[in-house]
């Protein structure tokens, strides 16, 4: 019976690897559609491929990055920005979270400034970015760490906020104390929520490293992608674009799949729906 449950004609290893075979049909058919457009020059009207590198044209500019020295600068650079930003980000996003869902008081106090400064831009806070750092890095990884926030925050505060109001009540009637609630009833229950403001903040913050490398002048690949811009070498602006995105996604499911280590009760609970 192990025998043939552990086969691969398991109806389980099919559906999942049916999945895995869907994901990458879906990537190779966007990659077709962008050669046919890009080929061809497709002008859709509002939507134009005159300019745009094919993929064979981006291949060859990674191939060239992949094979210079400056590589491991770029990525050594980005890579402690954004965790770095990304860090204090989590840090302060939980924390905050926490204490604003489980008080009025200081959700007034908070919350309405804090939600002033979330629809801001992070491309409109460099110049006081640089104005309040004394340092460009230091300018760099504030801008990750505004971009990584919020999501974090909110996430979290919904997550407090979300809990059954039941299982306090009944955690009260059993005699727990407030730090003992805190910590046995509210965090648990707040935590897939902030395990995935963790995974979008971690998403959030690769997407304001173009912005945050603006300020620089010398390594990144936000500021690699910036500069091929400058220069109007298409091919490394899309190669700069997908190292953002392909190191961006992984970096977010390496953060929900550490978070999920800490959540076998709610991983138990989805697999059985």
């Amino acid at each position: 019976m192990d025998a043939l449950t552990s086969s691969p004609f398991d109806p389980a290893a099919l559906r999942r690897l049916g999945r895995l075979l869907l994901r990458v049909l879906s990537v190779l058919a966007c990659v077709a559609a962008w050669q046919w457009a890009s080929t061809r020059h497709a002008d859709l009207g509002l939507l134009t491929f005159q300019n745009v590198p094919a993929p064979g044209e981006v291949l060859e500019a990674a191939r060239a990055l992949l094979e210079s020295p400056r590589l491991e600068q770029h990525l050594k650079a980005s890579v402690w920005r954004v965790f770095a930003g990304f860090a204090a980000a989590a840090a302060a996003g939980i924390a905050l979270g926490l204490v604003i869902g489980r008080s009025r008081l200081l959700e007034d106090l908070l919350l309405p400034p804090l939600e002033v400064l979330r629809p801001i831009p992070a491309v409109a806070w460099i110049p006081l970015a640089i104005l309040m750092f004394p340092s460009s890095e230091m300018s760099m990884v504030y801008i990750t760490f505004i971009g990584a926030l919020f999501p974090i925050l909110l996430n979290t505060i919904h997550g407090v906020e979300g809990v059954d109001p039941r299982l306090v009540a009944s955690a009260r009637s059993l005699g727990a104390g407030r730090w003992t609630i805190f910590t046995e009833v509210i965090l648990p229950a707040a935590a897939p929520s902030i395990v995935t403001g963790l995974s979008i903040g971690m998403g959030t913050a690769w997407f304001c490293l173009v912005t945050a490398e603006m300020i620089s002048g010398q390594f990144g690949i936000g500021y690699y992608t910036w500069a091929s811009y400058t220069i109007q070498n298409y091919p490394e602006i899309v190669v700069g674009m997908l190292f953002i995105g392909v190191i961006g996604m992984g970096s977010s499911v390496l953060v929900r799949k550490i978070g999920n280590l800490f959540l076998p009760w709610y991983l138990m609970q989805r697999t059985k729906r």
